[in-house]
């Protein structure tokens, strides 16, 4: 694993910093810092996007071909601890640059990846993501959206949850059964599917803080052409692993350095409080920053090993890791804070960023698949223990 960056990879960093630092200080300083969609904010993070599209700055690992810049790993490192680092937005291409966009590189056609990969480059096309279900969240496996092919179009039906951003999306990726009778990992298929199109409709989740950043999805004979599957048919699930391991990389070092400004920000609330003389509290910071030098010790050693085309049993470990983390981080916060971190203005709450950081934690440990279904997945994969048999049903 190395730790450092060579004199070359340095400059690179110096030109990521300096262009940020222009962009977010000027024309887009208005959305700097914004983790959220709200307000009429929307139509500017769109412009962000096409604008780190004009800049190449967009998925700056893919081939130059696709829109990208065949950046080296370390670079793309670089690139994302500085993007967080700076506070530049969420990203709203975070589904189409680091999910499906390496997916099709990995398995689409040379069609698919022509026809798809620019545009979502360029900042002009929006995906989101179709897996979970209300009977099939964490047990993805359990998937009854169903997909026909009929003709040269498939046809869909079901319901998906826990959509994010798809109010805005212009596809999505969609994991059906496309096989009659089939059960668990046989018989789905992995399909792009236009959302723009009178059988999709979506209805919002409010969440605690006030806002909607999920949606249900509903496809009632939605359609999409046959040419649009990933992957041959039935073998979705492989195709769907795939893309869930790519949601493991590069910008899980971006996630640590947004932490890393949650963790500053817990700091500078005890200082200013005097929270911070509290020798629990103290303690508490001292295991957070810990534990976030671990994280990312961590991730940087998954990385090395994804390189050389493997991926470490460690990997496994990750996700639970963080989101436990995480979740004590918010308790912190609120403790910090005290009563004045459970005040705000009325709905749609503006919370401020500790308050919301708390709350958002609450979900850490849910969704990406919950921790429980973590456990099962370091015990059967990468710790290779046999699955326990089911009581047979009396």
């Amino acid at each position: 694993m190395r730790l450092g960056f060579t004199a070359q990879e340095e400059r690179f960093r110096g030109e990521v910093v300096a262009w940020l630092e222009e962009q977010l200080s000027g024309p887009f300083r208005d959305i700097r810092g914004v983790s959220v969609l709200s307000g009429g904010l929307l139509a500017r993070r769109q412009q962000w996007e096409r604008a780190l599209g004009a800049a190449g700055l967009s998925c700056i690992g893919w081939p130059a071909e696709y829109g990208g810049r065949n950046a080296s790993l370390a670079e793309q490192v670089i690139f994302a601890e500085e993007y967080a680092r700076a506070g530049a937005p969420l990203r709203l291409s975070y589904m189409g640059v680091e999910l499906i966009g390496p997916t099709l590189l990995a398995f689409g056609s040379a069609e698919q990846k022509q026809r798809f990969l620019p545009p979502i480059a360029r900042g002009q096309q929006f995906w989101c993501q179709g897996y979970s279900e209300p009977n099939a969240g964490s047990d993805l496996a359990g998937v009854r959206t169903r997909a026909v092919l009929e003709g040269n179009e498939w046809v869909i039906n079901g319901q998906k949850v826990w959509t994010s951003y798809a109010q805005f999306a212009d596809w999505a990726f969609v994991l059906c059964r496309s096989e009659e009778g089939s059960q668990g990992h046989r018989g789905l298929s992995y399909l792009l599917v236009p959302m723009r199109q009178a059988g999709v409709t979506m209805r919002p989740i409010r969440q605690l803080t006030g806002g909607a950043e999920f949606n249900e999805t509903f496809f009632a004979d939605a359609r999409t052409a046959a040419g649009n599957i990933v992957g041959a048919a039935g073998e979705g699930w492989k195709v769907a692993m795939a893309t869930l391991s790519f949601e493991r990389g590069v910008s899980t070092l971006a996630q640590q350095m947004s932490f890393r400004n949650e963790l500053n920000a817990i700091i500078a609330a005890a200082e200013a409080n005097g929270q911070i003389h509290d020798p629990d509290i103290r303690q508490r910071l001292a295991r957070a920053h810990t534990g976030l030098k671990i994280m990312r010790y961590s991730a940087l050693r998954m990385l090395a090993n994804a390189e050389s085309g493997t991926l470490s049993s460690e990997a496994y470990t990750y996700k639970i890791f963080w989101a436990g983390w995480r979740k004590k981080l918010g308790e912190l916060a609120l403790d910090v804070l005290g009563p004045a971190g459970e005040i705000a203005s009325d709905a749609p709450y503006e919370w401020e960023l500790l308050p919301r950081l708390f709350l958002g934690s609450r979900a850490d440990t849910i969704y990406g698949g919950t921790s429980q279904i973590q456990r099962n997945i370091i015990a059967e994969r990468a710790l290779g223990l046999p699955r326990e048999p089911r009581e047979p049903r009396g």
